[in-house]
């Protein structure tokens, strides 16, 4: 396998292969036009976003800045909202539903290293995906770690730090991020 396929597989991989020091020139050059039009209008920056990363639905927007690894991992359901500042380190497949709100400078990490030393001094590393259900609420800040799963309808509070799976309809907050609502808020009109 080539070190590319070994981590979209989340498999040990070496980071500066050639192939991947590639993509990520062609993902650094294509976020700095991404972030350059910020005066473009929706339809130009979403036509930049379904250039750049692997599924951008309908709707979709990122208000840059935005910054991220290779973009091609990162798919986002229609009417996903991302504010300022997020960073989204896509070694492995970030999914976002649609009509999630992700508040700014939240940060969605997938890249992971081994605990064993000497594999870190190898430069090793390796991915686990990130999946953020439908009509889910981010906080500011909040920080989704890899591997972690956050269901429909959840609620992430800002600054929070997500270290394991959330469930659906859930309000969590706090570092690490704990259960303090076990069903949403409703409102009415």
């Amino acid at each position: 396998m080539t070190q590319k396929e070994r981590m979209l597989a989340g498999e040990l991989y070496v980071a500066d292969d050639p192939e991947l020091v590639a993509d990520a020139a062609r993902a650094a050059a294509w976020l700095d036009r991404y972030n350059r039009a910020s005066t473009a209008t929706a339809a130009e920056r979403h036509a930049l976003l379904v250039e750049g990363l692997g599924h951008a639905g309908r709707g979709a927007t990122i208000r840059p800045p935005f910054h991220c690894d290779y973009g091609y991992n990162i798919h986002l359901g229609a009417g996903v909202f991302l504010n300022f500042g997020c960073t989204v380190l896509d070694v492995v497949p970030v999914r976002i539903g649609a009509g999630t709100q992700i508040g700014p400078g939240v940060q969605i990490l997938t890249a992971d290293h081994p605990r064993d030393p000497a594999q870190r001094g190898q430069m090793l590393e390796f991915g686990r995906s990130v999946t953020i259900g439908r009509n889910v609420w981010i906080g500011g800040g909040a920080l989704v770690l890899p591997g972690v799963t956050v269901g429909d309808n959840a609620i992430v509070g800002a600054g929070s730090v997500v270290t394991r799976d959330v469930p659906d309809g859930v309000t969590v907050a706090g570092n690490p991020a704990r259960l303090l609502r076990s069903s949403p808020i409703t409102h009415t009109r």
